[in-house]
């Protein structure tokens, strides 16, 4: 039973909550599914940038080999790279679960954004994942290349799994960042003005950003997220320039025809008035 103005009650949104996220959890677990059943395939992709390295920086000169240290680590790469796999393949479906779940506490107005979020988030993580792909080979070059001259690296397969996901979830989830400051525009959280005011700062912070979130921290890779992202940061400023502007244009009208509609029946009486006296001095 929902309250008289629409709102939904406590146990009403734990349902709701419910609901979605069972959704979500059940898309996830299909594309974890799909992802054991297409592993090799998966982790052949998975594994090119290292073996794009220098033979130099290899285990197996000539061959693309990586090191299994223990028991449970080849279902532990089976397992991790599956289930990235399937969040990656469910993403629009469990990210319209959370974005349903949001939308009831907002405006109309601010709902019909739904489709066009859905369809920016999905390609801009794509597209920093990509751009971690083609990058990645680059950072391990540079670290392994530490490695004293007569030393064998021995790069295991759960440690490079685990350096790949993360480059992939991070540069991936940065490019998002952009996108999450024009909905708050949207939604009137926050204004072109707040955000033009600390230009600097934020392209600053995306930088220290890049530098401590990139997992192997090398410069090459940190500016190949810093750059985008002060690319898209932008972008997204000149759109919250345009949106507010004219937002800001639609209140002004809106005031005058607000202002307009007040100040018509008062004249409207006044002049009722006046002629009501004219009689009562006739």
């Amino acid at each position: 039973m929902t309250l008289d103005d629409g709102r939904m009650t406590l146990m009403e949104h734990l349902r709701e909550l419910r609901n979605r996220l069972i959704k979500a959890i059940l898309a996830v677990v299909v594309g974890t599914i799909v992802g054991f059943i297409y592993f090799d395939p998966i982790w052949n992709f998975l594994k090119q940038p290292y073996c794009r390295l220098p033979q130099a920086h290899q285990f197996d000169k000539g061959k693309c080999t990586l090191v299994v240290n223990g028991v449970f680590d080849s279902f532990m790469v089976n397992l991790k790279v599956a289930v990235m796999f399937g969040l990656v393949v469910s993403a629009v479906f469990w990210l319209y679960q959370v974005w349903a779940f949001v939308t009831p506490g907002l405006y109309q107005n601010e709902r019909r954004y739904t489709v066009a979020f859905l369809g920016l988030a999905v390609p801009l993580f794509t597209a920093g994942a990509a751009l971690a792909y083609f990058t990645m080979d680059k950072g391990l070059a540079l670290l392994l290349g530490f490695a004293p001259d007569g030393t064998l690296t021995l790069v295991s397969i759960n440690e490079y799994l685990s350096f790949a996901l993360a480059m992939l979830a991070i540069f991936g989830i940065s490019f998002l960042m952009p996108l999450l400051l024009v909905f708050l525009n949207v939604i009137g959280v926050v204004r072109y003005s707040l955000v033009a005011k600390h230009t600097r700062m934020v392209v600053f912070l995306l930088f220290v950003f890049a530098a401590i979130a990139t997992p192997s921290q090398d410069p090459v890779t940190m500016l190949a997220l810093a750059l985008p992202m002060v690319g898209l940061f932008f972008v997204a400023e000149a759109f919250m320039y345009f949106h507010d502007k004219k937002r800001d244009a639609l209140d002004a009208a809106r005031a005058r025809a607000i202002e307009e509609e007040l100040d018509g029946p008062s004249t409207g009486s006044a002049d009722a008035v006046g002629t009501t006296d004219g009689r009562d001095q006739d």
